[in-house]
């Protein structure tokens, strides 16, 4: 008998697919099955598609590349649509690959098809006792349904160690790993750089050279999958490592190339604990997840080297230790951006100076990019040369922004096409015998003192344009006042306004962080404000904003310690006083309103809110009387004392002249002369102090005290000399300026 006609006996057919032509060659019997015309031996792939059910021509597909891309067998059933009277008929299609010897010029698969009867009729995959029709659409539903869930939630891991846990989680059509192991060839062995489901603590993985016989070997020269169903099959394909891989006492076995831009970059290994017979749709399904996972850990691999890459750059830009501050503890953190390769212009520095002295600088330069970066670095050195060689902040800050200047014009004429780059920055010199701070600051946000019961005082500075902007700039000094247990904090404005915050929203954000944090060490508080931004930012991720900070962030602390101030890890203890003082100089009349603003912080919860007005309009009036009718600068210290409900608050503002002050009787349409009488109707009690050379004007307010109804002491009056007119100026208004 001829084999043609043993094989119509059991109808069954032979094809031949030219892979390069995209034709297939059939036989009289494949005719048949594939509802053609009688007395073709030859058919187009357009033509071909046309006979199969609309929902299964993708399987003839996958069964073609299978055989071709895998050099083994595949086989899926298929529904053939009658063209005369649209009747249905199943059958079985397997595809083999031509031996190399066999093949002609292109690429060959050849196979059969069979037709079958009803009760051997299966879904795709084994689901037996289901409809052909329905049973595939199901099952294609299902597994379309869990590679786009896979591919989404591979392509949404952002780390190695995400991207192993997505796969260990997937839930696969009817069968799942229960382990899974990511091998990488690294110096001439096969290593297992990740894995799931395994205890490696009691049996790790060996170390293979490349030449010993193990699949996974097999995968990385060949770039094809390798499928194992039973112990048996592994121990007699692969003897000599069969002893690793029974320790950890799996049924089957699946070896799949991770492969990136052509070339194979790792192995997945996919392990079950029971036997699985790896049917043509569980090859296809592990050959995608396989391609989803290649690329995920390609992608996360390269995000973690450009990391590394980044840390290790913005390491060499920033300081890497600290000198020792005494009766000082100092604490800082830099967060890179996560755009591009996470640098950025944010730095801070601690600088120890030729007086003993040190110095404490935070800036921001414009731009999250390399250049900004290197820009960065140079300013940074700049500065701390002009900071060793002892000049003042002021100076500092100028010559800064005269070499920034520089640098721009360097750029520009370098490349036409660059912006010039600005940076702001805020300068501080510490003394720390005298805990006295001063402040130079260019277009940077104002340092924050936390005080020892807890208070938040944004301190006014002055200040002046960005660096590298005006090469000839001006940067005043402001002098500040420590007091024992406060804490200085200076940040970039990533900390505040990162997840979509303002300034306001953001400091409260950073308020809620300082308060849980109190009594905490210093390093632990500058984890607490950081976190209290990734934290904000992770929420966002639902409405598909990518987990990633928006700047840079920048952060120190600087404490004046005292005992159980929290620095030293103790809890701190709580303190009944709190005081800041602030200096206003004859040449910034603009800076009144900030001291109305910090007095309006110092009093946030003060129990009478009309004392709380009384107390700032009386406060400028003093500050304004000084800055118009002296020479000198003015100097402020406001003190709260005492338990809440029962405290004092007294308000000293002194300045170097000493000439006092007397009362006079304005007319209606006078421009001043009320100082002192607002002081008499406003204030509990109020003073004139000569001090040395200068004087002290002062008031004292009593929370949930009656109102003050003039105790203006005409004794102290009447002592007083009649002294020329050098009085306070009108109600809070001679300067004004928000």
């Amino acid at each position: 008998m001829r084999i043609e006609d043993a094989l119509s006996a059991m109808a069954t057919g032979v094809w031949r697919w030219d892979h390069a032509a995209q034709r297939a060659d059939v036989d009289p019997e494949a005719v048949r099955l594939f509802a053609l015309p009688t007395g073709t031996t030859s058919v187009s792939k357009a033509d071909l598609r046309c006979r199969f059910h609309p929902a299964d021509w993708p399987q003839v597909n996958q069964v073609i590349n299978r055989a071709l891309t895998q050099r083994g067998p595949s086989e899926c059933q298929l529904r053939i649509v009658d063209a005369e009277d649209r009747s249905l008929r199943v059958v079985r299609m397997r595809a083999y690959p031509l031996d190399e010897e066999d093949r002609d010029d292109g690429l060959t698969v050849i196979g059969i098809v069979q037709e079958l009867p009803e009760a051997q009729q299966t879904g795709p995959g084994g689901a037996e006792g289901t409809a052909p029709e329905q049973a595939t659409v199901e099952w294609l539903r299902s597994r379309e349904a869990f590679l786009l869930d896979a591919g989404r939630a591979l392509a949404e891991a952002r780390t190695t160690e995400d991207v192993l846990r997505v796969t260990a989680r997937l839930s696969m059509p009817d069968f799942s790993p229960d382990g899974l192991v990511i091998f990488r060839a690294e110096a001439g062995r096969l290593v297992a750089v990740g894995h799931r489901g395994y205890d490696t603590t009691r049996l790790p993985f060996a170390e293979l050279p490349l030449e010993a016989d193990h699949p996974g070997i097999e995968v990385l020269q060949t770039g094809h999958p390798v499928y194992i169903s039973s112990p048996e099959e592994y121990r007699r394909r692969y003897p000599g490592t069969w002893a690793l891989a029974s320790r950890f006492g799996r049924e089957s076995w699946a070896f799949l190339p991770l492969i990136v831009q052509g070339r194979t970059e790792g192995v997945w290994l996919a392990a079950f604990g029971r036997p699985v017979s790896f049917t043509p749709d569980e090859r296809s399904i592990l050959t995608t997840v396989a391609r989803y996972l290649g690329q995920a850990l390609s992608r996360t691999s390269r995000r973690e080297s450009e990391r590394e890459l980044t840390l290790r750059l913005q390491r060499s830009m920033l300081p890497t230790t600290q000198p020792d501050i005494p009766g000082m503890t100092v604490a800082s953190r830099y967060v890179p951006t996560g755009g591009g390769l996470q640098v950025g212009g944010d730095w801070y520095d601690v600088i120890p100076l030729p007086s003993g002295r040190f110095a404490l600088a935070i800036g921001d330069v414009q731009g999250h990019d390399v250049y900004a970066a290197s820009v960065m670095g140079q300013l940074r050195i700049a500065l701390r040369a002009y900071a060793s060689e002892g000049h003042p902040p002021d100076a500092v800050l100028s010559r800064a922004s005269r070499f920034l200047c520089g640098l721009n014009g360097e750029r520009s004429d370098s490349d036409p096409t660059e912006n010039p780059r600005f940076a702001t920055c805020l300068y501080l010199e510490l003394d720390p015998e005298r805990a006295t701070l001063e402040v130079a600051r260019a277009g940077h946000p104002d340092l924050v003192t936390r005080m020892s019961d807890g208070t938040l005082l944004v301190r006014q500075t002055a200040g002046g344009p960005p660096l590298g902007l005006i090469h000839d700039a001006d940067y005043p000094i402001s002098r500040l006042q420590l007091e024992p247990g406060d804490l200085t904090i200076l940040y970039t404005d990533g900390l505040i306004e990162t997840g979509g915050h303002d300034w306001d929203s953001g400091w409260a954000r950073l308020r809620d962080a300082i308060e849980a944090s109190a009594g905490k060490n210093l390093e632990t508080m500058a984890d607490t404000l950081v976190d209290s931004v990734h934290g904000q930012l992770s929420h966002h991720t639902a409405g598909r904003l990518s987990n990633r900070r928006e700047d840079d962030i920048a952060l120190m602390l600087l404490c004046y310690n005292t005992p159980g101030c929290g620095c030293d890890g103790e809890v701190r203890a709580p303190r009944r006083l709190r005081r800041t003082a602030q200096t206003i100089a004859q040449a910034e009349p603009e800076r009144v309103s900030g001291v109305r603003r910090q007095l309006r912080d110092l009093l946030h919860d003060w129990a009478v809110p009309e004392q709380v007005d009384s107390a700032e309009l009386m406060t400028s009036e003093m500050v304004t009387n000084v800055l118009i009718h002296t020479d000198d600068d003015a100097q402020m210290v406001a003190e709260v004392a005492g338990e809440a409900g029962e405290r004092r608050l007294r308000v000293e503002v002194g300045d170097a002249s000493d000439e006092l002050p007397h009362r006079r009787r304005p007319g209606e349409l006078a421009s001043s002369g009320r100082g002192l009488m607002l002081l008499e109707m406003l204030a509990h009690s109020w003073g004139v102090d000569p001090r040395g050379k200068g004087k002290c004007t002062w008031f004292e307010l009593y929370e949930n005290a009656p109102e003050p109804g003039g105790s203006l002491s005409d004794e102290l009056l009447a002592e007083e000399p009649a002294l020329p007119d050098a009085e306070p100026g009108p109600s809070a208004s001679l300067i004004e300026s928000e």
